[in-house]
């Protein structure tokens, strides 16, 4: 049994027992937090939702919260005496799929 969730402007597959990065969540660890489900698999098949099926959720528990490793992005504009050098660390959250209420 999978779920297609939604968080975060992006969609996730997901079973049970998996643990997952995802875009910054607004909880603290341990938590536990709620996905709208997308589309679910069972046993009589799938079923898609518009946008969200109704009735189903899905269970998580926050495991923890941190950043990514540093990226760096350089410009640099020749003849010009223009360079410039950025990092950045893209916040995320990590869950683990406790449950699939279908």
């Amino acid at each position: 049994m999978f779920a297609v969730i939604e968080t975060g402007g992006k969609q996730y597959k997901v079973e049970q027992n998996d643990v997952i990065f995802v875009e910054k969540l607004d909880a603290e660890d341990g938590a536990t937090v709620e996905f709208d489900v997308v589309a679910v698999s069972t046993d009589d098949g799938i079923k898609a939702g518009t946008p969200y099926v109704d009735g189903a959720k899905v269970t998580a528990t926050v495991l923890k919260t941190g950043k990514a490793k540093k990226i760096y992005v350089s410009t640099y504009k020749p003849k010009k005496g223009e360079k410039r050098k950025l990092g950045h660390r893209q916040p995320y959250t990590k869950v683990e799929i406790k449950a699939i209420n279908a």
